[in-house]
């Protein structure tokens, strides 16, 4: 750690402080048997009050550090998901043929608690997820993943990332996925053995998708009600989600 020429001149000048005003008190009451007594007691409260400061208080205002860096995290969960993960999960469940076996699962409501989600959670951990990658139209992936490049990009720039590891490991899949299928000239009628490498692609991206959004859900369920609402009435698992408040 660096220290400046400042910082030094500081302690100097706090130190001579304290030594002067010791001098200071001896000249008017001349009583240095008083003087060490209070200087030994000052001396013994040191360790302690170096563990209160340097210990509790550090760890409550890192505590309080991390949790605005979550939380400017999910600010930037919910602008992904607003720009591209929402589109991402309609597009790939639509073509998941044993969607079914979770679907009614995902469709959370206002009356959810902590316990909904959690059980939700464990069991999309033995879910196989699949996709019927002949059917999607990967054109129309190509060009949404092509236009959303420069923000994924500036997504993957930010610090606040190193925070969450499951969401930075999502947007490289999705960078990953964009970066296949800008790389090919064309994406219609692909070989069958790299039509499958682009259904692996597309199959980690919606996992990962699918865990990331359910977390979301739970942190808006949690913190901003308002947001929930309308993630709520955009449920991309949900066949007769609206906006529109009914």
């Amino acid at each position: 750690m660096k220290i400046h020429r400042w910082q030094i001149l500081l302690g100097l000048a706090l130190i001579l402080a304290s030594v002067g005003l010791y001098f200071l008190h001896y000249v008017i009451f001349h009583d240095a048997h008083h003087i060490f007594i209070y200087l030994v007691g000052d001396l013994a409260f040191l360790p302690i009050e170096v563990l209160l400061v340097t210990i509790i208080v550090h760890e409550l205002l890192g505590y309080r550090e991390k949790r605005s860096r979550l939380e400017k995290l999910n600010m930037v969960i919910g602008a992904f998901f607003s720009e591209v993960g929402t589109k991402l999960l309609v597009l790939f469940s639509d073509f998941d043929p044993n969607l079914s076996v979770i679907r009614e699962d995902l469709i959370v409501s206002d009356y959810w608690t902590s316990n909904e989600f959690d059980n939700v959670e464990k069991k999309l951990r033995g879910y196989e997820y699949e996709i019927e990658i002949n059917k999607v139209d990967l054109e129309h992936l190509r060009h949404l993943l092509a236009e959303k490049k420069e923000f994924l990009v500036h997504l993957l720039e930010n610090q606040n990332l190193l925070e969450h590891e499951s969401f930075t490991d999502l947007l490289w899949a999705v960078f990953h996925l964009a970066e296949e299928l800008t790389a090919r000239k064309k994406v219609k009628d692909l070989p069958k053995n790299d039509l499958e490498h682009i259904k692996i692609d597309v199959r980690r991206v919606y996992v990962q998708l699918v865990n990331q959004w359910l977390d979301y859900m739970k942190h808006l369920k949690k913190n901003y009600p308002y947001l929930f609402s309308l993630a709520m009435r955009t449920n991309p698992f949900d066949e007769s989600a609206a906006p529109e408040v009914k």
